[in-house]
């Protein structure tokens, strides 16, 4: 675990949490992590506020590129925050990392991805945390914690201008009313008018605008007692989607991209300690209203389009009790309980090209002298869902130090049930026209309406053990081992009724695959056992700090996305193979003085298929897609303080770093790949007393590199990584 930044004021008081430990100037407050970190059996990043600020960070998606071995990719839009750590994720549905905010879970993967204003502190846990976060978190945890009004008074804005008119502006207040209330409000705006331009109709396709407010009460009646609740409200408009036809070698494509989100969270935390424990309870209530709508197809021709939108409502509710003391047994025990239901409408539109080569050209191929014809060139395949899924689970955390060592004992039982409501219909018709003739032979009308209702349930039992040896030496270095269990949820797949609309319609015709709805809808919970060994340093001084780690990931019933045979539009996850994933990681950080220093990471995952055949090819031995073998990040920072530069010029920092990704497989052939690629960003920052105004620019050499790579009805498309980027940005605390 390494820390990034120095001591901060800003950072949140320990009197909101149930646990405060400070890592190289870091405050690191969780209910649920130990006083030590290091004591935990796994690795864990932790960025502080100035390092947050340096380098504008505002979502996880810029916190991703400081860990290693973590590889969140930008693409398609805000709905597509698909995460890799360790060889583990997927494309779609669940994900394989949490996210908590203000210690609130999100259960929503398609709401992870938003900026977040006055960011106080993010930690990134690797490797399983199902024992005390379950579902979901296979592959680690983000923890992300806002400023708090107790521990800060006054106002703070903040605004930017960068290339493509790329607009940031922010503002947010915080007050102290009395000495035991805190409120603060906070409102938050970005903007950008996109890189990538589709030019089947010369716009730009990217385009971006996106508004958030958050309001902060933190209530501390009492040394024992503390009440926190936060709510935010987020909107966000894009057009997203800048997918390059490989064929073409450009973008353009001619029915309309865009994904719009409004999301509503609410988080309440009340902390109460007692002489020897205390007990922390965490409410929430959280919504999402989102559309995707996209040009499946991405060319211009008019193939199909889809739709998917969707209202989410979920709550949960925590209980967490553990011992306090310094005594060397130590114990946390939990309950926690969810219930989401979501309502989804998921249309898709065949239009001319679609009907002509998916369709009508399938038929006619087999009787071409009775060709069909579609009497209207576009129809809809309907689909519309409900989905309500609830859980609840127990866990327990033993902690026992001896002599040197600590022993840490955990076990989760976690049940999930999971429903399925479903209606597909679509009502279209057609003609049989005789050649000879050319007059109609037959017409038909097909009236299809189909409706059913699937249910699965999932019981779950996550154990995990680590011991850690404390060196004697006089700085704190240890050493540690542990196993873990973790899972990823299982599910239904929403998007295959599509398929099983189209195939049933080219049943009605003689032609197509039958698909039985319980077989292809639904899907297993992934399941990985984590085997970690690994050692923390930090210097007397807290100058230096090390970690090294290495590990070997188990994982069966892989969650895979493949296109089945006999589909043309759908994609569908199932539990196709077994992978391990096998590497090391490795971070230092060193301030040579409290104005110089730097911070490296690097993390290797060799991620490979132990079992997959998908009915086509076997794909034994080879590596995962989408996982990058090699992560790098570098950075350099000096501070040269101003003497007699008054409140208006204090201190001018330099900063540089270098973040290095890949090689990326893009197919399970392992046929296709993106090479290791590094970005280049640098930083002046010139401090006042009360204001800050930083010039920057990433990836300054214009690197090329794709981030994403599938292929869709046989055409293979690309999206490009972002290219150089200039801008400024002011902050002003008053």
């Amino acid at each position: 675990m390494w820390g990034m930044g120095t001591s901060d004021p800003h950072e949140p008081a320990a009197a909101e949490v149930d646990t405060t430990v400070v890592l190289e100037g870091v405050s690191v407050t969780a209910i649920k992590q130990q006083s030590n970190l290091t004591n935990i059996g796994s690795q864990a990043t932790i960025i502080g506020r100035q390092s947050i600020e340096s380098q504008g960070i505002a979502t996880v998606r810029g916190a991703s590129d400081l860990v290693p071995n973590f590889f969140l990719p930008d693409y398609g839009s805000r709905m597509t925050s698909t995460i890799y750590v360790r060889g583990l994720g997927a494309r779609i549905d669940q994900p394989s990392i949490g996210l908590n905010i203000d210690n609130v879970p999100v259960l929503c993967k398609e709401n992870y991805d938003f900026d977040i204003a006055d960011i106080a502190r993010v930690e990134m846990l690797r490797g399983p945390q199902s024992t005390l976060y379950g579902r979901n978190t296979m592959g680690g945890l983000m923890n992300v914690y806002t400023l708090s009004p107790l521990s800060w008074q006054g106002t703070r804005i903040i605004a930017e201008l960068a290339s493509h008119m790329s607009l940031k502006l922010g503002a947010s207040h915080y007050a102290r009313v009395g000495e035991k209330l805190g409120i603060s409000g906070s409102i938050y705006y970005t903007s950008t008018q996109g890189q990538y331009k589709n030019e089947y109709n010369g716009k730009n396709c990217d385009w971006e605008r996106q508004g958030s407010a958050r309001m902060k009460v933190v209530w501390q009646p009492s040394p024992s007692l503390t009440v926190s609740n936060t709510l935010s409200g987020s909107i966000s408009r894009q057009g997203g989607y800048p997918y390059e036809w490989v064929e073409a070698g450009r973008i353009a494509y001619n029915d309309t991209c865009f994904y719009r989100r409004t999301s509503v969270m609410d988080g309440l935390t009340i902390n109460k300690s007692f002489e020897r424990w205390s007990l922390s309870s965490i409410t929430s209530y959280q919504y999402i209203n989102d559309n995707m709508t996209l040009d499946q197809d991405f060319t211009p021709l008019p193939y199909f389009t889809l739709t998917q939108a969707r209202r989410e409502h979920a709550v949960t509710q925590e209980l967490v009790a553990r011992s306090h003391g310094d005594g060397s047994y130590k114990w946390l025990a939990g309950a926690f309980g969810f219930y989401r239901r979501y309502r989804m409408d998921a249309p898709v539109t065949f239009k001319d090209t679609g009907i002509a080569s998916l369709i009508e050209g399938h038929i006619n191929s087999v009787n071409p002298s009775y060709p069909v014809v579609w009497r209207e060139r576009s129809f809809e395949l309907g689909s519309r869902f409900t989905n309500p899924t609830w859980g609840v689970a127990l866990y327990h955390q033993s902690s026992l130090d001896w002599k040197r060592f600590t022993f840490i004992a955990s076990l989760r039982l976690d049940y999930e049930h999971a429903s399925l409501r479903y209606n597909s219909e679509t009502h279209t018709g057609y003609d049989i026209i005789e050649t000879a003739t050319g007059q109609i032979y037959h017409s038909s009308n097909i009236d299809i309406n189909d409706g059913g209702a699937l249910s699965k349930h999932f019981v779950e039992l996550l154990p995990k053990l680590a011991v850690t040896y404390h060196l004697p030496t006089d700085c704190r270095a240890s050493v540690y081992a542990s196993v873990s269990k973790g899972y990823k949820a299982g599910g239904f797949n929403t998007q295959m009724f599509s398929d099983v609309l189209q195939q049933r319609l080219m049943g009605i015709m003689g032609i197509g695959a039958a698909y039985d709805v319980n077989d292809i809808v639904g899907y297993k919970p992934e399941k990985a056992w984590n085997y970690e060994v690994g050692a923390h340093f930090e210097s007397v001084n807290h100058r230096i700090s090390a970690d090294v780690a290495a590990f070997y990931i188990d994982c069966h019933d892989r969650q895979m996305t493949i296109f089945p045979d006999g589909t043309t539009t759908g994609r569908i996850m199932t539990n196709a193979g077994k992978t391990r994933s096998l590497g090391a990681e490795a971070s230092l950080s060193v301030n040579f003085t409290s104005d110089f220093g730097m911070n490296v990471s690097y993390g290797y995952c060799d991620a490979r298929f132990v079992r997959y055949n998908d009915g086509k090819a076997d794909y034994r031995d080879k590596c995962v897609p989408y996982c990058p073998q090699h992560t790098l990040y570098a950075q350099a920072f000096y501070t040269y303080n101003i003497k007699g530069g008054g409140k208006w010029a204090q201190s001018i920092t330099l900063d540089a770093s270098v973040k290095g990704t890949g090689e990326i497989y893009w197919n399970e052939a392992n046929s296709l790949r993106q090479p290791f690629y590094a970005l280049l960003a640098s930083s002046i920052t010139l401090k006042g007393k009360l204001y800050s105004l930083q010039l920057w620019g990433q990836n300054l050499t214009g690197t090329g590199y794709s981030t994403f790579y599938f292929v869709s009805i046989g055409h293979e498309f690309l999206q490009r990584g972002r290219g150089r980027m200039l801008g400024t940005t002011l902050r002003v605390n008053i």
